[in-house]
């Protein structure tokens, strides 16, 4: 018999980003960790489709999709997450019964005030003229094999 920890799951985020260079953050209402918003993408969307489903359902915001920055795999749970940069196209911001908060923070804010396996996919997504990432880290921190290849 196969167990959860023996297949993959596939998760969508972007790192929206507004005039100002901000860049759209979430609290999760489960665990209270500052994050992009994203999650797990469905069997019957496409990768843009369920990015642009996530974080209109996480934030309120309808995003465009701008460019793929970063592949990131959560060795521990065997989540890989493919990272977008996006910026706004539409609604406004709210919260919903995933996040408690929603809040546009500098990229030093981000670098200080979220766990590093997230800061870095956000500030990944900012970097100019940069090939997109590939990382692995624990879900909290990043892996020694995790630097950009």
């Amino acid at each position: 018999m196969t167990t959860a920890r023996e297949h993959h799951s596939v998760s969508v985020a972007a790192a929206v980003v507004d005039d100002a260079g901000r860049l759209l953050v979430i609290r999760r209402r489960d665990n209270g960790r500052w994050e992009p918003p994203g999650g797990v993408l469905e069997m019957t969307e496409s990768i843009t489709e369920g990015v642009v489903r996530e974080v209109r359902e996480e934030t309120g915001l309808t995003i465009e999709p701008v460019r793929l920055t970063g592949v990131y795999k959560n060795m521990v749970l065997g989540v890989v997450a493919i990272m977008f940069q996006g910026r706004v196209v539409g609604g406004s911001i709210a919260t919903s019964d995933e996040t408690a908060r929603v809040e546009w923070w500098t990229p030093e804010e981000v670098a200080t005030g979220m766990d590093p396996a997230y800061a870095i996919r956000m500030l990944d997504a900012v970097r100019e003229n940069a090939e997109p990432a590939v990382r692995a880290h624990d879900g909290v921190n990043l892996l020694p094999n995790g630097s950009p290849l």
